[in-house]
């Protein structure tokens, strides 16, 4: 069972039949499960946002060098970060404080809970 952390999903991190269930994750409930071990999904990139997640909630999430590969099993979970009003950054590197207190940022937590034979 483990963890993964990132900022989108694809269906190819799913396996070909499976039962997912979706719940929402505070801001509490995150910081708490990013005291736990996890396998973050996230890439240089995204740097800025990370940036600004740590800014708004002192969530500090790790970068790994090259992003990890996902194939989701049973009883694993992937929690999804969504955000929404950060501006693409195409002049600059970083978010005032000012964008990152107007942007709403969500996180979703997917479980994987059964996995069926096709």
């Amino acid at each position: 069972m483990a963890t993964y952390v990132g900022f989108a999903m694809s269906d190819s991190m799913f396996t070909e039949y499976c039962t997912i269930e979706r719940s929402v994750l505070h801001e509490m409930d995150l910081k708490s499960l990013l005291k736990e071990e996890y396998v973050s999904c996230c890439n240089p990139s995204h740097v800025a946002t990370i940036s600004a997640i740590k800014a708004r909630y002192g969530i500090d999430l790790h970068i790994p060098e090259k992003p990890n590969s996902v194939k989701l099993a049973h009883g694993d979970y992937l929690v999804v970060i969504a955000v929404v009003g950060l501006p693409r950054l195409t002049d600059r590197h970083e978010y005032t404080e000012s964008e990152i207190q107007r942007a709403t940022f969500r996180f979703g937590m997917y479980a994987i809970t059964e996995v069926l034979n096709g």
